[in-house]
């Protein structure tokens, strides 16, 4: 069960982290032409398709971390609450 728990963790914090790279990349300014921002931005995308356009700002920057912010922070809590859950059991 606590292996279960850990694998859980690890997958809700590593596609967060996917998102928080992206999130960088972009408003550091990466250069979109390299192969390595490329698979963070796709990976990104599809890890945030479901949330990307819920809100709709005028600024970049917090388009940004609204698209992508979100979701990484919903797979950690979701990621957390069903390892809690499952360590309870």
């Amino acid at each position: 069960m606590r292996r279960t728990t850990s694998v859980i963790s690890v997958l809700a914090h590593a596609l967060a982290a996917i998102l928080v790279v992206w999130i960088l990349l972009d408003l550091f300014g990466a250069n979109q032409g390299n192969d390595l921002v490329n698979w963070f931005h796709t990976a990104a995308d599809w890890l945030s398709g479901w949330s990307r356009g819920l809100f709709t700002v005028s600024n970049h920057t917090a388009q940004v971390l609204l698209d992508y912010g979100i979701p990484a922070v919903v797979y950690v809590v979701v990621g957390n609450l069903v390892t809690r859950g499952r360590a309870l059991d």
